[in-house]
């Protein structure tokens, strides 16, 4: 599908409003829904490489609501470990093919539900004061993951919540670690030819709904109840996360 046509147009406005308003306000753990949307429309790479210069527009627009009021120890380490997790991300990227990274991005939208599923009912508990070895192993996987499909958030969110921030500070933290794990993986998706003129052109266009979902997103971080806020994130993961293991597997 062309990349520049208005059906494309119509789905990323209101996928990348999704994006702001969950990294703006929510923690950025259910950002990566809206690479998932794009993707059953569009090959995993071009929406991957759409997605990213709007992540890290809206990592600039969220980092002075959250200037310093993130914890350095937490963000230091996880982005320390985040980067030779992109490196491995880049490898199994360039080793596979579409489909298995439509399997990836599926399985991580199912995963991410199961998981805050397991979470509230119980069934999975967060060992508070998580140590070094389980931040570095958070960092691996929140750079992988992010690189083969913008869906770093849970893992990093794993962590954090198990060093008991505040929820401020937990937001800050998630804000300032993405921004730099989405700036080490500017040369890479360049190199590898995933951004395209066509792209580029198209995330010009779609620069207003990233300020604006981000905006939402801030305002909302103290008035929307997070339940409300995801679970209509679990219904759209579902039904994404859904189709893409259906088209790989089909």
């Amino acid at each position: 599908m062309d990349l520049l046509s208005w059906p494309v147009f119509a789905l990323a406005v209101p996928a990348v409003i999704f994006a702001g308003v969950s990294k703006g306000g929510f923690g950025s753990g259910a950002a990566f829904a809206s690479a998932s949307i794009l993707a059953i429309v569009l090959d995993p790479g071009a929406a991957l490489g759409i997605m990213l210069p709007l992540l890290m527009v809206i990592d600039v627009v969220s980092l002075p609501a959250y200037w310093k009021k993130w914890r350095w120890p937490e963000a230091r380490l996880l982005i320390a470990a985040g980067l030779p997790g992109v490196v491995l991300g880049a490898l199994f990227y360039r080793w596979t093919n579409d489909d298995a990274i439509r399997l990836v991005i599926g399985l991580v939208c199912l995963l991410f539900i199961a998981w805050q599923w397991a979470q509230k009912a119980g069934v999975i508990r967060i060992e508070r004061q998580m140590g070094q070895r389980a931040g570095i192993l958070a960092g691996l996987t929140l750079g992988f993951t992010s690189f083969v499909s913008h869906a770093g958030g849970p893992a990093a969110a794993v962590y954090l919540l198990g060093r008991s921030l505040p929820k401020t500070a937990f937001q800050a933290t998630t804000v300032l670690v993405f921004w730099a794990i989405n700036l080490s993986k500017v040369g890479l998706y360049a190199g590898m030819g995933i951004f395209t003129r066509e792209s580029l052109l198209l995330d010009l266009a779609l620069i207003p709904a990233a300020v604006l979902g981000t905006w939402i997103g801030i305002k909302a971080h103290h008035l929307v109840p997070e339940r409300v806020f995801f679970g209509l994130t679990y219904t759209l993961l579902g039904i994404t996360g859904s189709k893409l293991i259906w088209d790989a597997l089909s």
